[in-house]
């Protein structure tokens, strides 16, 4: 059974971001799964990999915001930034040999979850407008960024 479901509550109705989100729910679970199996060397590949999404998935968001000429974009790098650090200190012990994945799950499941419903609702309407209103440059950008993240 999976640690975590994606409900309709989360959709943001901007579809590459809702798309991202179900990934690192996704990677959650594949987490989640690693962990009761109890091989560590999957464990740690499992984790690094959701930690590397997440990381691709923020730098790509803030874009995304900063685009859409998203006002309080500096706040929500700070949020980011601040959880990535929180994250950094779970990699640091991880590396020294510590079973950090249970933390890093209820972590990350508790913050996903508080983060796309509170955080993230904020810029919505302006990434949407953007996207609404997508001429050839703006389509053009999108495709180029999500190459040069997820590419």
């Amino acid at each position: 059974m999976a640690l975590m479901s994606w409900t309709q509550d989360l959709e943001s109705g901007i579809k590459v971001i809702d798309d991202q989100h179900q990934r690192i729910i996704q990677f959650i679970n594949e987490l989640d799964d690693a962990c009761r199996t109890g091989n560590t060397d999957e464990t740690g590949h499992v984790m690094e990999g959701l930690l590397n999404y997440t990381i691709t998935h923020f730098e790509f968001e803030e874009s995304l915001q900063e685009k859409a000429a998203y006002p309080y974009l500096k706040a929500h790098q700070r949020i980011h930034e601040l959880f990535m650090k929180k994250v950094a200190a779970l990699r640091e012990r991880a590396g020294k040999g510590e079973d950090v994945a249970p933390e890093l799950l209820n972590l990350l499941k508790g913050w996903l979850v508080s983060h796309i419903k509170g955080e993230d609702r904020d810029y919505v309407e302006s990434v949407r407008a953007l996207l609404d209103n997508a001429d050839q440059e703006t389509s053009g950008w999108l495709n180029t960024t999500m190459k040069r993240f997820f590419g």
